[in-house]
């Protein structure tokens, strides 16, 4: 099944300040997941993002924040945020059945997230690059784990490309300008 911009949102979950200097390879999560918005804004797909008890956690990390609305980030004490009804609620709302997940830590909230997202009738697309946690083993079995559970595994690249669905656009030459050096 393909990606279409249309019905999708992006979902970034918990890329947080006192855990992302945790994470293996961090910077590319947190490289991945911001390049992801700006193409998701492009093309008019809603970007969301979770925060894990902030009061510990801290917030989004800043290169992420600062490309967020107030509204678009949504506050969680579960790990899945599904098991949040507000949260559950608004996905419900925005009527998009497919969710592209970018986030930490990949074997705990995502997981979790992911799993339910997949219960609860959604198609779930794990952008392999931008999922981290702390032992890369972890993050290993999770990504195996949630594709037997039915996810789709894909880079950002994939995901840029199914959502602009051709080329020649303005949107074309705008996200994918720097690709080709």
């Amino acid at each position: 099944m393909l990606l279409h911009a249309s019905h999708s949102v992006l979902l970034i979950i918990d890329i947080q300040n006192k855990l992302a200097p945790h994470i293996h390879q961090a910077a590319k999560v947190v490289n991945t997941a911001q390049w992801l918005i700006e193409v998701a804004r492009e093309l008019d797909v809603p970007v969301r993002a979770s925060e894990q008890y902030p009061k510990g956690l801290g917030g989004t990390v800043t290169p992420l924040a600062e490309l967020l609305a107030d509204n678009e980030i949504l506050q969680k004490m579960h790990f899945s945020a599904l098991k949040e009804e507000s949260i559950k609620d608004h996905f419900a709302e925005l009527n998009r059945q497919q969710v592209v997940m970018v986030g930490t830590e990949t074997h705990v909230c995502c997981l979790q997230t992911a799993a339910e997202l997949l219960e609860n009738g959604y198609q779930v697309f794990l952008v392999e690059e931008g999922l981290g946690s702390r032992d890369p083993q972890d993050k290993k079995l999770a990504l195996e784990r949630l594709k037997q559970a039915g996810a789709q595994i894909v880079s950002k690249e994939m995901v840029a490309f199914e959502w602009l669905e051709k080329a020649g656009t303005d949107a074309f030459r705008k996200v994918s300008k720097g690709w080709i050096k």
